[in-house]
């Protein structure tokens, strides 16, 4: 059977009536409520209710490629994957999208995540999205609650670590994510995702990709050398680190920009009003990349000192 479950979290527009007619025409499509609003318990309530063998899970804020579900099942049935799902492309609709979704191509951006790379194919930590089986879900008790955000990662790491090479990226499963619209909202984003890669890490030490602690690990050394130039006069030349990592960012952004400028105009830019060029794509890039990284960075911090004056494992 083919169901489709909305998850709604109490929202103020007409979602719930739209939904609820739709429902009335198709009974396939059925809302589930989620009092806690958050995304995890969301997902949880889905699978509790959930009558298929296969789980598949779509976000709002995206666009999906017609055979998006045939190439997820197909693929998780040829590799006998646990989680499947493809790269995480971008769209932009204005400038600090356009931004964004240029960061993420660079390696400052992503890390070297491997469901980043649009080519790609082959199993993976994580992936975007996903498709499961219903059974592996409830087995593993689902989505964890005490960390709202990066629990997708977190749940693909409990199915490694059960299964061994269980999620698989295929690069012909296609969707694109709109991200962040403004600056702040993006800062706001990463700095959540510094204190979901942090709890990740507590749970799961052994198997998290260190990635996800990079971006404290080199600002926090940074920022101890800095201090230690300062306090100390040692004379570490502090401003010509800057300058170099400064420069450093402004290349590497500079050649994402241009690297990835056909696919900005065939694939990301999605808006009919003028589209950006090379110098507003640079100038939202290195933007981008410096709020992600301090976003995060705060994030994790916030976490790590918040977990150590509580002694709570969770949010």
């Amino acid at each position: 059977m083919v169901e489709i479950l909305i998850a709604d979290g109490r929202s103020t527009d007409k979602t719930r009536e739209i939904i609820s007619e739709i429902s009335s025409i198709d009974e396939r499509v059925k809302l589930v409520d989620n009092p806690e609003r958050y995304q995890s318990f969301g997902l949880n309530h889905m699978i509790n209710v959930a009558e298929g063998e296969i789980f598949l899970r779509a976000d709002g804020h995206c666009n999906y490629m017609d055979d998006y579900i045939e190439k997820c099942v197909s693929t998780m049935l040829k590799t006998g994957a646990k989680n499947v799902g493809g790269a995480q492309r971008y769209m932009a609709k204005n400038r600090v999208q356009a931004g964004i979704a240029l960061a993420v191509k660079s390696w400052l951006g992503n890390g070297g995540a491997k469901y980043m790379n649009e080519r790609y194919d082959g199993y993976a930590d994580t992936v975007f999205l996903g498709c499961f089986w219903t059974n592996d879900l409830r087995e593993l008790g689902g989505f964890n609650t005490e960390n709202i955000t990066n629990q997708d990662s977190e749940l693909n790491l409990r199915l490694i670590e059960k299964f061994g090479q269980a999620v698989y990226v295929n690069s012909e499963i296609k969707s694109w994510y709109f991200p962040r619209d403004t600056f702040l909202k993006l800062f706001k984003q990463y700095f959540r995702y510094g204190r979901g890669r942090f709890l990740t890490r507590v749970l799961h030490p052994k198997s998290s990709p260190i990635r996800g602690m990079i971006p404290f690990l080199f600002l926090m050394g940074l920022g101890m050398f800095a201090l230690i130039d300062i306090v100390l006069e040692a004379d570490l030349y502090t401003p010509i680190l800057l300058y170099i990592i400064a420069g450093v960012l402004i290349i590497e952004s500079l050649r994402t920009v241009i690297s990835k400028s056909d696919c900005f105009k065939k694939e990301i830019w999605n808006s009919e009003t003028r589209k950006p060029g090379i110098f507003s794509n640079l100038l939202a890039t290195v933007i981008a990349l410096i709020l992600m990284q301090l976003g995060h960075f705060f994030g994790f911090l916030y976490q790590l000192v918040k977990s150590s004056f509580t002694f709570k494992r969770g949010w």
